[in-house]
């Protein structure tokens, strides 16, 4: 048995968590050693009581090593620890860092310089597309945006960062066979596919549950040079992993949200309590200029140029607002009666410069 798969081994009993095994490293040195050590000598150990020694001396009957080592390979994923030469310096210095890695896709030297994108689940379009625009330009910047896989903000992140042709790796808080939501499956292929790699502590067949995210949050937070909340409610878990960030020495940004927006509650809140505000990516590049390579000027925005527009045309889309705009604003905005903003905007979203939003809200594609 070498030290990944001793490693494997004892990241997969129930009791054993990343403390404790650094006690016992401590005083036998290597993973093969505490797996081969009596129970008696365990229990010597600080915070290693009879039942985790117990354990521990019995894992084979808790563990079965040769059926997860097939299921990795048959997956194509592959394990680091902390002795790997990819696995993230950043995350080494944190209070409990992972035992092993699972990762799906491939981890470069660029991954060392990293950047959180995280967010609510439920996001208005705005928070979505801010993730995206942010995303975009920190990847083209030459940062690795590392979000968790969620729907919501934590998609959109990733999503940015593969339109600028950047990296991304995505922390999901299960295994890697249990990809969560089922729904970004497509997703998580285009990033393991040379953008980045879907990366879990878990063992390959574990199930997300409430404790999963949570130890999943700190590796995101661990693994960054700073965290972006960009849109998050006052409940949000993602508030959760920026008190861990703060925990960590990690930098936090916010992007403000509209004070009446339930979901940008949080955020604000964050940007009240010292969080830097972010409206573009070098607001966060100006505080990481040391840890980067020169590049040339990141674009501000992603859109297009605006094809030829007629006179109401222009009006009705220069009455919407950058944010979710009601069509009784448009029409008063630009004067026109609201059959005529009706037909205009229908004109507009055929050519994929506004979106219809629920409730009759419009925002701007450019």
């Amino acid at each position: 048995m070498n030290n990944t798969e001793a490693c494997i081994a004892l990241n997969m009993l129930p009791m054993m968590g990343p403390v404790r095994l650094r006690k016992l490293l401590e005083v036998f040195d290597t993973p093969q050693r505490v797996l081969a050590t009596s129970g008696a000598e365990l229990r010597k150990v600080e915070g290693v009581g009879g039942e985790v020694a117990d354990q521990i001396v019995n894992w084979e009957k808790t563990v079965d090593l040769a059926s997860e080592l097939e299921r990795i390979r048959d997956f194509g994923a592959e394990v680091i620890t902390s002795e790997s030469p990819h696995y993230p310096r950043q995350l080494r210095e944190i209070h409990a860092p992972p035992i092993v890695l699972y990762v799906w896709g491939e981890l470069t030297d660029r991954d060392q310089h990293a950047i959180g994108i995280i967010g609510s689940r439920r996001t208005s379009h705005y928070g979505n597309e801010s993730a995206k625009k942010l995303a975009y330009q920190l990847a083209y910047a030459g940062l690795t945006v590392i979000s968790g896989l969620a729907r919501g903000i934590d998609t959109a992140a990733h999503q940015g960062a593969l339109a600028a042709k950047g990296r991304t790796v995505a922390v999901i808080g299960s295994g890697l066979m249990k990809l969560y939501p089922p729904e970004n499956a497509a997703l998580a292929e285009k990033i393991r596919s040379g953008n980045g790699a879907i990366v879990s502590e878990f063992s390959m067949g574990i199930e997300p549950d409430r404790q999963t995210f949570p130890m999943r949050n700190r590796i995101i937070s661990g693994w960054s040079h700073g965290i972006l909340v960009v849109e998050a409610g006052i409940n949000s878990g993602a508030l959760i992993t920026a008190s861990q960030a703060i925990e960590q020495g990690r930098s936090v940004y916010a992007v403000p949200g509209h004070i009446n927006a339930p979901t940008a509650h949080g955020s604000n809140r964050l940007i009240q309590q010292g969080a830097k505000l972010v409206m573009d990516a070098s607001d966060i590049l100006d505080d990481l200029q040391i840890l980067l390579p020169e590049k040339e000027k990141i674009p501000i925005t992603t859109g297009r140029a605006l094809p030829e527009l007629s006179t109401n045309e222009r009006r009705v889309y220069d009455a919407i607002n950058p944010t979710e705009t009601p069509i009784d604003q448009i029409a008063s905005k630009c004067d026109l009666p609201s059959a005529t903003v009706s037909s205009t905007l229908l004109a507009l979203e055929l050519k994929r410069l506004v979106k219809q939003l629920p409730g009759k809200y419009f925002v701007r594609l450019s």
